[in-house]
């Protein structure tokens, strides 16, 4: 079935979302975030259209939220001197990225992924959904942004998503460090591939402006109280620096009595669900699927 855009409003900001009904639904319906260091991307990026075009594939009706970016500060620190071939220089990104229309920082593409679940569960009958089963997942800052709309709907009370469903997530204002593992599977990657902890903390600090707010559970999870969120899938990419700040996450959801599971895909970068086609990108959303 056709894709079709629903405007909507939260913090002060209008901003869109994406249905994609699913040919023929199993009742579940997800609502997804798309990455890019909360400066960047779009719900055009395959991380948002290919990754809910394949949950259809599922059953599933996906629900892309077009939230609206942080201010590009944060662009000077964006290393990409040895960026691999194909990715754009820093200039291309800004010249690409200038046209996003209004900018913001937190907490207003927060307010407003709770917003756009809410609209899910309210409007999921119309497209063969069910209130019960709808889902709130993300990838990297979108997986962040899925996880701190969870902790404020748990605060709230009342409609909670049925699965929280992440891939390579940032939940640390400040990565964890890695270990020798880690270091040694990062060695010969691009700078910007590997996610420096200076660079992530520029980016994580750009997206709230005061630093104070990097303390606040609802912008970076990690090290607060777990307890209530929902059962929780997380996907990791194997050489990814970020990957540390996912399987810390994990501990805590697990300590806190939070069905929680997490696997680690082989060989694969950050950002594998931009790969169309990619075998870990459809195993993925084929796992995050069955969650729901």
């Amino acid at each position: 079935m056709t894709p079709y855009d629903v405007p909507l409003e939260a913090a002060g900001f209008t901003f869109r979302v994406r249905v994609y009904p699913a040919a023929e639904p199993t009742g579940a319906v997800v609502v997804w975030l798309h990455g890019g260091a909360f400066m960047f991307g779009s719900i055009e990026m395959p991380e948002a259209d290919e990754v809910a075009k394949r949950f259809g594939d599922h059953g599933v009706t996906a629900v892309s939220v077009d939230y609206t970016l942080a201010p590009l500060d944060a662009l000077p620190d964006l290393d990409t001197a040895d960026a691999p071939e194909g990715m754009p220089s820093a200039e291309q990104i800004q010249a690409e990225i200038a046209a996003a229309g209004p900018r913001a920082r937190f907490p207003v593409a927060s307010l407003q992924s709770v917003a756009a679940f809410d609209w899910a569960v309210a409007y999921a009958a119309s497209f063969g959904g069910d209130p019960a089963r709808v889902g709130l997942g993300g990838a990297s800052a979108g997986g962040n942004l899925a996880a701190g709309a969870a902790v404020r709907l748990r605060n709230r009370g009342g409609a909670s998503p049925a699965a929280l469903l992440l891939a390579y997530p940032v939940l640390h204002s400040q990565l964890p460090p890695a270990g020798e593992e880690l270091a040694a599977l990062l060695v010969g990657l691009p700078a910007m591939l590997t996610f420096p902890p200076e660079q992530t903390r520029a980016f994580n600090r750009n997206s709230v402006g005061d630093e104070a707010l990097l303390a606040d559970p609802t912008a970076f999870p990690a090290g607060h109280d777990q307890r209530g969120l929902p059962p929780t899938v997380i996907v990791t990419a194997e050489r990814d620096r970020l990957r540390t700040s996912a399987e810390a996450w994990a501990a805590e959801l697990a300590l806190a009595g939070v069905d929680v599971a997490i696997r680690t895909e082989r060989a694969a970068l950050h950002g594998f669900l931009n790969e169309v086609g990619d075998a870990a990108a459809l195993r993925t959303v084929a796992r995050f699927a069955a969650a729901l």
